[in-house]
């Protein structure tokens, strides 16, 4: 650990030199559903909208889509600090939420905030071919359903396999609390379904970066989900999954998770660049 530490020490520090130079604005507050549904629905109005951070003067940089926690139920959504002023652009997403929709909905607006991403960054000066997706807890869950179960993206014309990287933050990779409570099965009852990553597993999918805490310390059963979706896409044939446990951090592990997100955002942009 202490190796990977100064390793992810000496990246932060040549990054932050790549990108001082950079000026940055904020867009908040944007529809990425069409103004005839936003106008329809008084709750897609009001909640599905996103705010986009770019630098203004570098052209062609990635973008990282980041979903915020708070189990499909609460939360909203944030420019994680720890990811500003490094060269990116960050798009930070707001969806609805349960119990006012069904889980569907949750994932249904992910997709389509990754797709107004695809078809929308190159204005801003980003580059569609390096968009990353993450989120940390609920935002990790939909970071893998929208990058593995093609479908969502599919409605929308856009292929999954186009998403640059995969990089969920302490995931539920099992079918999610919350679509169980739908169901009235008992949180600590697990399954998988098509509301589970699990269950999407396959060989051709995004790079995949799995990030979990401490599994002493982790929400119940969080590392191990992470670690069987890990061996899964393996053995389905995946050749870039891989994952992290961070020792000595629980859940809310995401300041020494942010370095190795930033590591693969850059690792993935030098080898398409």
């Amino acid at each position: 650990m202490r190796g990977l530490s100064i390793t992810i020490l000496l990246f932060v520090l040549c990054l932050h030199i790549y990108a001082q130079k950079a000026e940055y604005q904020t867009k908040s507050n944007i529809h990425y559903y069409s103004e005839n549904v936003s106008q329809s629905d008084n709750y897609i109005n009001e909640r599905c909208v996103l705010d986009v951070y770019f630098p203004t003067n570098v052209k062609s940089f990635p973008t990282v889509v980041w979903f915020h926690g708070g189990g499909l139920t609460g939360g909203n959504k944030e420019i994680p600090s720890a990811l500003k002023d490094k060269g990116i652009g960050i798009v930070a997403v707001n969806y609805r939420l349960s119990p006012k929709v069904k889980v569907a909905q949750c994932i249904e607006d992910a997709a389509k905030a990754v797709s107004w991403v695809f078809n929308n960054i190159n204005a801003f000066g980003g580059d569609s071919s390096l968009i990353f997706v993450s989120g940390h807890s609920a935002g990790g869950y939909l970071t893998c359903m929208v990058g593995l179960d093609k479908s969502w993206l599919n409605k929308l014309d856009i292929d999954a396999n186009r998403i640059a990287g995969l990089i969920p933050l302490s995931a539920q990779t099992i079918t999610h609390f919350t679509a169980r409570k739908e169901k009235n099965i008992p949180e600590k009852q697990p399954i998988i379904d098509q509301y589970a990553p699990l269950y999407h597993v396959r060989s051709d999918a995004p790079s995949l970066l799995l990030i979990t805490g401490d599994r002493e310390l982790e929400m119940l059963g969080r590392y191990e989900e992470n670690a069987y979706l890990m061996r899964m896409m393996k053995i389905a044939g995946h050749k870039s999954t891989r994952l992290f446990e961070l020792d000595g951090y629980g859940h809310g592990m995401t300041e020494p998770a942010f370095p190795l997100l930033l590591q693969e955002v850059l690792r993935i942009t030098k080898e398409r660049k």
